[in-house]
């Protein structure tokens, strides 16, 4: 009731009022209140709508259904994080077991090499030696005939040593 009354009493103070005081406030209004005000709202009120619609609601839709992607995207990362830890564990497994087949073979190899350098080694040892024993033999043999040569060459110079000292 009391906006009603406040209203008429306006309504009557204004209606009454002298003319010089409504030039008065007329002067001193600091907004001008006629049907441009309610126009701007009405448009700034279908324009909030429009652009609602239009534009903010799909790329609404388009930032949520984003979201949602992106979010359905790192669980399935969350949930394969299991599935390459144990691909992980499985490569380091084969990692380890090619470690050791080569590691296996390589020492194969070291045994074959050493073996087979050994066998060459005590092959050249025993044709050294063999060359050594045949050069010692030859050796015996020109000392054997040079100590044969001598010997007569000393029987034949102890006789003349004995012709020269003994006059017989």
């Amino acid at each position: 009731q009391l906006p009603s009354l406040l209203a008429a009493a306006t309504t009557f103070s204004l209606a009454h009022a002298p003319a010089s005081l409504a030039a008065d406030i007329e002067k001193a209004a600091l907004f001008d209140f006629n049907l441009t005000l309610p126009i701007i709202a009405v448009e700034f009120l279908f324009l909030m709508f429009a652009l609602d619609k239009l534009y903010y609601s799909p790329l609404g839709n388009f930032m949520d259904e984003r979201d949602a992607a992106i979010r359905e995207k790192l669980s399935s990362v969350k949930d394969t994080s299991g599935e390459v830890k144990q691909l992980e564990e499985q490569a380091a497994a084969v990692m380890k077991a090619a470690r050791a087949e080569i590691s296996a073979a390589l020492n194969k190899m070291k045994k074959e090499t050493q073996v087979e350098v050994e066998e060459k080694l005590a092959e050249g040892r025993k044709k050294i030696e063999a060359e050594l024993q045949e050069a010692l033999a030859i050796l015996d043999k020109q000392k054997d005939e040079t100590i044969k040569a001598l010997d007569s060459q000393i029987a034949a110079l102890s006789e003349e040593i004995v012709k020269k000292v003994l006059p017989v």
